[in-house]
């Protein structure tokens, strides 16, 4: 994407930054396209934002452990990704016509139902090497996954920030 010039907004690793995105800018990059998607080299060249500095969204690519062709996911069990969505969605920026894309190898797809809880969001393709999938029952969440656990707000900033946030919004 960023060798097609187009913007890419990176969450931090864990959200462990008041920032929790890196833009990446094409038109701005010091390093290659393929340098600036490690995770490692966006933390040094990308700016980081705050979520009221993201524009919106056409597109989001997560990963996951395993998926199958009706679009549930499961991650790597933190709900980074859930967190990623439901930050991006509350503020209007991404919708129910946002594509969300996972890219796995062909064995993680699996015909089986997968555990799914209510801060789940699904898939709407999945790409392998060989081909592309597209996703029967496609999910969005409905709601904020909620206030911090305790200690949940140390570990993530951007959370703990929110919750300050609708403390002072309250009548």
């Amino acid at each position: 994407m960023l060798r097609e010039g187009k913007t890419v907004y990176m969450a931090v690793p864990k959200f462990a930054q008041q920032h929790p995105f890196y833009l990446l800018d094409p038109a701005a990059l010091a390093v290659s396209p393929e340098e600036a998607a490690s995770c490692r080299t966006a933390a040094t060249v990308a700016r980081h934002v705050d979520l009221d500095d993201v524009e919106p969204i056409d597109l989001i690519v997560c990963d996951s452990v395993a998926v199958n062709c009706h679009g549930a996911r499961l991650g790597k069990g933190a709900s980074y990704s859930d967190i990623e969505v439901a930050l991006l969605q509350e503020p209007g920026l991404i919708g129910p016509a946002t594509p969300i894309v996972t890219t796995v190898h062909s064995l993680p797809v699996v015909d089986d139902e997968l555990q799914e809880t209510e801060h789940d969001f699904r898939v709407d393709v999945i790409v392998t090497p060989d081909k592309v999938i597209p996703c029967s029952s496609p999910k969005r969440l409905t709601g904020f996954l909620g206030a911090p656990e305790p200690g949940q707000g140390r570990r993530h900033p951007v959370l703990a920030a929110r919750a300050q946030k609708q403390v002072k919004n309250e009548p």
